[in-house]
Parts: structure tokens; C-alpha cells; sequence
């Protein structure tokens, strides 16, 4: 992008202006210009993964009630297109933002234009390509059958491996770079999921699992790669764009280092809570369950640092699309990593295993957490890299009021039937068909959230196709170029 596209002709004047160093506003903008086309490539890619996986995640949801629905062909049944929606929505959509915003994020943090741009592009590309391969394996139907790792690994693996590696060289390459005295915590969180990831894949596929050692090695990557992967790199952008829009500091650096270590040190134990009475040794579920407990450190640390920071400006979620779809995935971290660990614990595991109230738990997770920080991360990000800002906000207002709408619906409809479900379950003088009549009005609940989000998510579409087409000479109206834009400051 040219520094005219960029419109630094008056960079000086308006740094002055607002009591910053010129120079320093002028590197932010050539930070922000040695990533522009990773970024967009990658946020584009992410966003047809969204409504693949969304059109997937519908039809899934519609055999759960409709179960005569698409049943002509082999690709369209429920095990293989509820597994390509995973794979869609997680590897593709929030993954590839997640990169994305790290790519744009960590040259601004660190003080450095991107090093290896072209790494980093190329390595997107590739991780896009495999997990293309991995969908389009999984509907044909082969599989390694592990969940989450479906996809095959000697088809989808060497794309994951190599292109996420690639990026990762990129990012690191710039962190060596860098001129900036200090590493934000952000810095911290996205190095460690970049670290983390290709510890867990490889631990995971290097070799064919089988049995009960299949089923732990399973779960310590389908758990871990949410807590060290997806929720790493998520708690790591709301670091930085909560306080960046509310103008105002973190409120302790103190509980944000005691949440990094403290996620980096119990995490990693708790996938065995999902083997809950399964063949595994007492001492393994016993000891994740202790972790899970031990979870409440890194939550609560976190929690209270990111919420504080909000508090006495919670007004300003009118204001800022990116400030409200951060601060209520902040707050859903929160949510779901505290029923994560009440689930843990046996006496509640009992109830709840096997039931929709595990689909419920993991789409506050995958979802009102990590997407909804996607989308906020991405309606910060996208006016700085195209040079213009969102040409509608009615548009942002469809976008936010469809997909909380939907997700609420989703998750109190099948938490209340996964509840209704696992107590008809555990008495034996209920038959099994009562507790399948019991979780239908639940499912009706997720097959209408499921709408509502997937028309929040051709909403989104329209409006980021609308946006990267827009030439950066259009008329700005009353609204204030990009880099002169003033904090939010609105006091509740």
C-alpha cells in the first residue's frame, strides 16, 4: 500500500495535533503496510470458511431433529458433516483470523515492520489449502478418527505443519527485530500459541494412536488446542483492543503475567476430564480434574484485569463495534471457563457427559469467546489496512443483533435440554426415548439460533466485501481518518 493509499501526507500535522511522536505514528503506519495483503488474504479466506461452516453446522443441526434430511448421499450424512463444519469454523475461520490479526498485531507491538511477509503469506496459503484437503477428505470419508483430528494426516497434515510453521518463522523473525524496550502481553500469549501448536499436532499425529492411549493422546490435544491455541491467541487481541479503544491502561500488569503462567501451567492437564469414568488410571482423571479446579486462577487473574479495565466505561460499547463484540467475548471467557471446571467435577460430570449440554458449553467457548473476538478484532483492523472505515453501521447493528440473538437462543436452548437429557439418562426406570423427547424443543432452539447466525454471518460478508472493494479516495463524511481517531472516553 502506498503512503498515499495510507493518507500520511499530514501524518506530522495530526501526531502534533494529538501530543504523539510523528515518527512513531508514521512506524505504525508502515507496520500496518508490511502486512496488508497477509492480512487481507487471510480475513478473506476465514470469512468463506464462516459461512462454509455455518451451511454445514445448519444442515447438521436440522438432521439432529430432521433425520431423513439429505440421507441420499454418503458426504451429506451427520458424522461427516458435523465433522467438516468443526473443521471449517475452527481451522479455517477462526484460525486463519486469528493468524491474521497476530500478523497485523505483532509488528505494531514490537516496534518493527513485518519480517517475511511473503513467509507469512505463503504459510497462510498453505494452512488455508490444508484444511480445504481435510474437509474435503472428511466428506469423502476418510478420516484418522479422532476428534478434532480428523483430517487426514498424511493429506491435510503437511499443509498444517509447513504453512503454520512458515508464519510462525515470519513472526518470530519480527519479534528478533524488534526496537520496542518491553513485550506487551500480548506478545507473550500469541508466541506462546505459535509455540504450543506445533507441540500438540505433532504430539497428536506423529503416529497412528489406537485404544486407550488413542483416547487420552485425543483428548490432551482436542482440550489443549483450545486452551493453547484458539483462547491464547484470543485473550491475547482483547489485551490489546480493549485498552487500545478505551484509551486508558491495562489494569494490572501484575494478574495479566499471573494469567499467562498460571494458563500455561495447569491447561495442559485438563483434557482428561472428558474420560470421566472411562478405562483410563484414577490418578489421570483425578489429577485433570484438580487442574480444571486450578483453572479458576488464570480465569479469575484475567477476568478481573480485562473487566476492570472496561469498568467505568461500559457506555462505550454503543460506540465502538470492535469495544462490544471484544468486551462480551471477554466476559464469555470467563463464563465458560468457570462451567468448564464445575463440569470437571464428577458429581456434575455425571449429569451433563454425553449430552447437548457439552455442544452448549463448547459453542460459548468456540463461539461468544473466540468468533466474537474475531469480529471484533476485525472491525478494528480492516479500516486500517484498506485506508477507510465501515461504510455502514447499520450494517455492524444487523451483524451484532443477529448474532447474539443466535447464540444466545442456541446455548440456553441445549443447555436446558443437555440438563432435561443427562437426568433422564442416569435413572433407569426412564427409558432412553424419554430423554430424546425431553432435548427436542433444545434442538428445535439450535437449529433457530443456527439461522440467526449464519444470516449475522452473510450480513458480516456483504459488509467486509462492500468494505475491501471501496476505493481508499472515498468521501469520509464527518468521520475522522483512521489514524486520527480519538480514544472512546464515554464514563458509564
Amino acid at each position: 500500500m502506498s503512503e498515499s493509499t495510507l493518507d500520511v501526507r499530514d501524518v506530522r500535522a495530526v501526531a502534533l495535533s494529538r501530543g504523539l511522536v510523528p515518527e512513531d505514528l508514521e512506524a505504525r503506519l508502515r507496520a500496518d503496510a508490511s502486512s496488508r495483503t497477509v492480512v487481507l488474504v487471510l480475513f478473506t479466506a476465514g470469512i468463506i470458511w464462516l459461512l462454509i461452516g455455518s451451511a454445514f453446522g445448519e444442515i447438521a443441526s436440522l438432521k439432529m431433529h430432521w433425520p431423513d434430511l439429505l440421507v441420499e448421499s454418503g458426504w451429506l450424512t451427520f458424522g461427516r458433516i458435523r465433522t467438516a463444519h468443526l473443521h471449517a469454523v475452527n481451522y479455517g475461520w477462526a484460525t486463519a483470523v486469528l493468524i491474521g490479526a497476530s500478523v497485523w498485531l505483532m509488528p505494531r507491538l514490537v516496534h518493527a515492520e513485518l519480517r517475511g511477509a511473503r513467509l507469512a503469506l505463503i504459510g497462510g496459503v498453505l494452512f488455508t489449502l490444508g484444511v480445504a484437503v481435510g474437509v474435503v477428505a472428511v466428506l469423502m470419508g476418510y478420516s484418522d478418527g479422532m476428534e478434532w483430528l480428523e483430517a487426514p494426516r498424511f493429506l491435510a497434515g503437511p499443509f498444517f505443519v509447513v504453512g503454520g510453521g512458515l508464519v510462525g518463522l515470519s513472526l518470530f523473525r519480527t519479534v528478533a527485530s524488534r526496537t520496542a524496550d518491553h513485550l506487551y502481553i500480548s506478545v507473550w500469549y500469541i508466541l506462546g500459541a505459535f509455540i504450543w501448536f506445533p507441540m500438540l499436532y505433532l504430539t497428536a499425529k506423529w503416529r497412528e494412536w489406537s485404544g486407550v492411549e488413542g483416547a487420552a493422546v485425543n483428548w490432551f490435544f482436542a482440550h489443549n488446542v483450545l486452551g493453547f491455541w484458539l483462547t491464547a491467541m484470543s485473550v491475547g487481541l482483547a489485551y490489546y483492543f480493549i485498552p487500545k479503544v478505551l484509551g486508558r491502561p491495562v489494569y494490572s500488569y501484575s494478574l495479566s503475567v499471573l494469567g499467562f503462567w498460571s494458563l500455561a501451567m495447569f491447561y495442559s492437564l485438563n483434557g482428561m476430564h472428558h474420560l470421566v469414568g472411562g478405562p483410563l488410571p484414577t490418578w489421570m482423571i483425578t489429577t485433570s480434574i484438580v487442574a480444571s479446579v486450578f483453572m479458576f486462577i488464570p480465569v479469575v487473574a484475567t477476568g478481573i484485569n480485562l473487566h476492570m479495565t472496561v469498568v467505568g466505561r461500559f457506555n462505550a460499547l454503543r460506540y465502538s463495534p470492535t469495544l462490544r463484540f471484544v468486551v462480551l467475548g471477554a466476559l464469555a471467557y470467563t463464563a465458560v471457563s468457570l462451567q468448564g471446571s464445575f463440569t470437571a467435577l464428577r458429581e456434575v460430570n455425571r449429569v451433563t457427559h454425553f449430552t447437548h449440554w457439552t455442544v452448549a458449553h463448547s459453542h460459548v467457548g468456540g463461539y461468544a469467546f473466540v468468533t466474537f473476538i474475531c469480529f471484533g478484532a476485525m472491525y478494528y483492523i480492516v479500516p486500517r489496512v484498506v485506508g477507510h472505515e465501515w461504510p455502514s453501521a447499520r450494517l455492524i447493528r444487523w451483524h451484532f443483533n443477529f448474532v447474539l440473538s443466535g447464540i444466545t437462543i442456541y446455548v440456553v436452548g441445549l443447555t436446558a435440554a443437555g440438563v432435561a437429557q443427562g437426568l433422564a439418562l442416569l435413572d433407569p426406570a426412564i427409558p432412553f426415548q424419554v430423554s430424546v423427547e425431553r432435548s427436542m424443543l433444545g434442538l428445535y432452539a439450535r437449529s433457530f439460533g443456527g439461522l440467526l447466525l449464519t444470516a449475522g454471518h452473510l450480513v458480516f460478508a456483504w459488509h467486509f466485501w462492500i468494505m475491501v472493494r471501496m476505493p481508499s479516495n472515498v468521501p469520509r463524511r464527518s468521520r475522522p481518518p483512521f489514524h486520527e481517531a480519538q480514544p472512546v472516553l464515554y464514563s458509564s
